[in-house]
């Protein structure tokens, strides 16, 4: 998470309410940030509907922005420090997040390949009516878990709890960056509040333009629906696992010298 540019704002020729505009910018900028775009890639592959897109993305985006608030408030109105090995710890958390992330979506890539196969090779035989029963009584609870899978909580829960670990990640390097801007405490907090908004509203404008990207190809072709669930699954375990060693091992995580500088 790189918020230098957040360097280049200068406060006495500016106005709180410019800075504010900036922050809110900047969130939105926030939001396409490479580990972000691909956890909820992970979790917007199989989603269709904008509306429903769209609330993934802002409950991301509201989980995000928890964090950062909670994290970032502690930092500017109580000078708290973060040692080194938590900082490293919060930033591992996103990579452990890819993975398991990017693992969900490789066994519903298997699940699917499984469905197919056994369509291809199903053959009629004398119970042939029995089956058609069996297969309508199937098609039945698979649509009944279509409806209510997308009314239980954990369809909400995913993305707000994904956006909480991934907020852990950069709050620290907001809060510090935002301080050594704005040396009111308070505009400090309406600014994070305003860097929380404006990643909320980019992440929604992020998921629809892949819902509505992956509506478009699943519609083109099912190969290509199927596989959607495997690239963003591989990529999704190949970037956490870059995080778990870059943390891990790079930066000493597990070591007896970890560094860590917010970023």
């Amino acid at each position: 998470m790189n918020f230098t540019a957040l360097m280049l704002v200068q406060p006495a020729p500016i106005s709180l309410i410019a800075v504010l505009a900036l922050g809110f910018f900047l969130g939105m900028r926030h939001a396409t940030d490479a580990d972000h775009v691909v956890a909820v890639s992970t979790i917007v592959s199989r989603e269709r509907m904008l509306g429903s897109a769209a609330i993934i993305g802002g409950l991301w985006g509201l989980g995000h922005t928890i964090t950062i608030l909670a994290v970032g408030a502690g930092i500017i109105l109580f000078t708290l420090v973060i040692p080194p090995r938590l900082g490293l710890s919060m930033e591992f958390s996103v990579g452990l997040m890819l993975i398991v992330l990017g693992v969900f979506n490789l066994q519903n890539f298997k699940k699917q390949i499984g469905q197919a196969t056994a369509t291809e090779h199903a053959e009629p035989d004398s119970d042939s009516s029995l089956e058609h029963s069996h297969g309508a009584a199937d098609s039945s609870v698979r649509l009944m878990d279509s409806w209510f899978g997308r009314l239980t909580i954990y369809q909400w829960v995913r993305p707000l709890v994904v956006g909480l670990v991934h907020g852990l990640a950069g709050s620290a390097a907001v809060a510090l960056l935002v301080l050594t801007t704005l040396h009111d405490s308070h505009w400090a907090v309406a600014y994070l509040f305003i860097f929380g908004v404006g990643t909320i509203v980019g992440m929604m404008v992020i998921t629809m333009v892949m819902a509505s990207a992956l509506r478009y190809a699943g519609s083109r072709s099912e190969w290509i629906n199927r596989r959607l669930a495997l690239g963003t699954g591989l990529l999704s375990v190949g970037f956490g696992i870059f995080i778990v060693y870059q943390m891990g091992f790079v930066h000493g995580l597990f070591t007896g010298h970890p560094t860590w500088t917010p970023e």
